[in-house]
């Protein structure tokens, strides 16, 4: 399938792409797509729609932090949709990226525009997953209640750092435990996660474990 050609539009440090990357590389000033990247990407964008209109861009792409597609594109009826779609690429903390990019559309997100961002991040050698517009994304949905159980069975005393992770490798066959996991990668970084995913959902699962509240609070101090 032709890929489509695209421009980007900087709003920031990129969590997604914080270093070159064949996506980065493939775009052109004359793109007729839009990626939105940063921080300020849902900026950016307002600030490129007040400029001029973008629907007859192929599709146009934002990059998301937890936040919903919706705070972007608007919500009306459980029918919204045009031809924006979110994307983040998964990124435990400090750790660099993932291959993994979720794309996020609407109910009424365009299919031509939603297969077209698909093969466009695709094109870059990066593995394309869908989801619908929720707070969070797919991984961190289900990796985070994960990540605060082993926290929590830590604190219980139900055995070591070292056994619950060597549990959950022999185990299951993870490559790497969820207390070593979370020490590479950052606890006020999960805190940060967690705490915006329990701030949206309101499910227990989601509140941030005792160990990443404290290195919350330490970072800030």
């Amino acid at each position: 399938m032709t890929t489509t050609s695209y421009r980007i539009v900087h709003g920031g440090d990129s969590r997604s792409f914080p270093a070159p990357h064949a996506f980065l590389e493939a775009a052109t000033p004359q793109g007729e797509a839009r990626v939105f990247l940063g921080a300020q990407a849902g900026a950016a964008l307002h600030g490129a729609r007040q400029a001029h209109s973008l629907d007859a861009c192929p599709f146009v792409a934002v990059e998301l932090g937890s936040e919903c597609l919706g705070v972007h594109g608007g919500e009306s009826r459980g029918l919204e949709g045009s031809n924006l779609v979110g994307f983040a690429r998964f990124r435990l903390g400090d750790a660099a990226p993932s291959n993994l990019v979720e794309v996020v559309r609407q109910p009424g997100t365009r299919a031509e525009a939603l297969v077209a961002a698909f093969e466009t991040f695709r094109a870059a050698g990066l593995a394309v997953a869908v989801c619908a517009d929720f707070p969070g994304r797919i991984v961190d949905r289900l990796l985070r209640p994960y990540l605060n159980a082993a926290l929590r069975r830590l604190d219980e005393g139900l055995a070591s750092a070292d056994d619950l992770d060597k549990t959950l490798r022999l185990g299951l066959g993870y490559p790497e435990g969820p207390i070593a996991l979370l020490e590479r990668t950052g606890l006020a970084a999960h805190f940060e996660v967690t705490q915006a995913l329990h701030a949206a959902l309101g499910q227990a699962a989601y509140v941030p474990a005792r160990r990443a509240q404290v290195a919350a609070q330490r970072a800030a101090a």
